[in-house]
């Protein structure tokens, strides 16, 4: 077992993991798993640069995450910058920022490199569950872009388009700097317009009906994955491998869509961060279900972060046996 730390720095979150891992069987011991919104997104899909607020905010998150992972003394760490820094034309001032805080430079990955990741973190155990048929389709609702990846022991195919719950929030959502409470029916139509015009694109790459087990990640799921079980707090032991039919998240979907933020806001589970993209996030994952004909949708806790992990721990014992 290889001690690492992982950083997805995405749209919406920045996420750590510190684990004990080991590549080869597949056994990944959490130490440290936390999130932290900073909306480092914050207008970039209209003006193409991160804001100052909001690399304020991701360097702070990254100082707390510092003293983390000095204090749980990790070999090794690599952070993953993915949709909202590949977009940003100040990039760079990014990259200084959490280099002159966590000594290691930001990778910007494409969309390609954040869904293969994405499914070595959420596939590695399903392997123990005999009864989930493969192919898997494995479906990352990001904030700014979602990953679509099909394959059974490794990725078979992969496509990352544009379209996640906090890009879909800002474009059809937004009205004089403020999200519609709730959005009109207009709004919903043109935003289920573009998703559609998405996975469009997504399956021209992605065989998406051949998968026999649809495998969902991140906050949106997760957070739909809550609503469904009316838990009275957001419980990642309770919501991993947790299963939700279409029926119920069509039900959920409809009434974030109408609902008022003091609403949604009032849910126990819903992060604070969360309330004004979740009906966005929703949205994408049903249409996904319904394109597919998806009867349910087995949702996972682990995900980028636990991929990334993997191969942090992977190079790591690939060093010592050089050396």
């Amino acid at each position: 077992m290889t001690r690492v730390a992982a950083i997805d720095c995405g749209t919406n979150s920045i996420r750590l993991l510190v684990a004990d891992a080991d590549p080869e069987t597949g056994e990944l011991v959490e130490l440290d798993r936390r999130m932290t919104i900073v909306r480092l997104g914050q207008g970039v899909d209209r003006t193409g640069r991160l804001a100052p607020e909001a690399l304020e905010r991701t360097f702070a998150a990254c100082r707390d995450y510092a003293a983390i992972i000095k204090e749980h003394r990790a070999e090794r760490l690599r952070f993953v910058a993915t949709s909202a820094s590949r977009d940003a034309e100040n990039r760079d001032e990014f990259g200084r920022g959490v280099m002159d805080i966590l000594g290691v430079e930001p990778e910007v990955i494409s969309g390609d490199q954040e869904a293969e990741f994405s499914f070595t973190g959420a596939t590695k155990e399903l392997a123990e569950h005999d009864h989930l048929p493969k192919p898997y389709l494995v479906v990352d609702i990001g904030g700014g872009s979602t990953e679509f990846v099909v394959g059974e022991e490794h990725m078979r195919a992969a496509r990352s388009v544009d379209v996640g719950c906090v890009r879909m929030t800002e474009r059809h959502l937004v009205r004089d700097g403020v999200v519609s409470d709730p959005p009109t029916a207009e709004q919903i139509a043109a935003m289920r317009a573009d998703i559609e015009a998405a996975l469009d694109l997504a399956e021209k790459t992605v065989p998406f009906r051949e998968a026999r087990t649809l495998v969902g990640l991140a906050g949106s799921v997760t957070t739909v994955s809550a609503i469904a079980q009316e838990l009275p707090e957001y419980d990642s032991t309770r919501i991993h491998h947790s299963r939700v039919t279409l029926g119920r998240v069509r039900e959920i979907t409809d009434w974030l869509l109408h609902s008022t933020h003091a609403e949604r806001a009032a849910v126990p589970s819903m992060h604070p961060g969360r309330v004004d993209v979740i009906a966005a996030g929703a949205l994408v994952l049903l249409a996904i279900m319904e394109r597919i004909g998806a009867e349910e949708v087995v949702v996972s806790e682990h995900d980028i972060l636990d991929g990334i992990a993997f191969k942090v721990a992977e190079a790591a014992q690939e060093q010592e046996h050089v050396d």
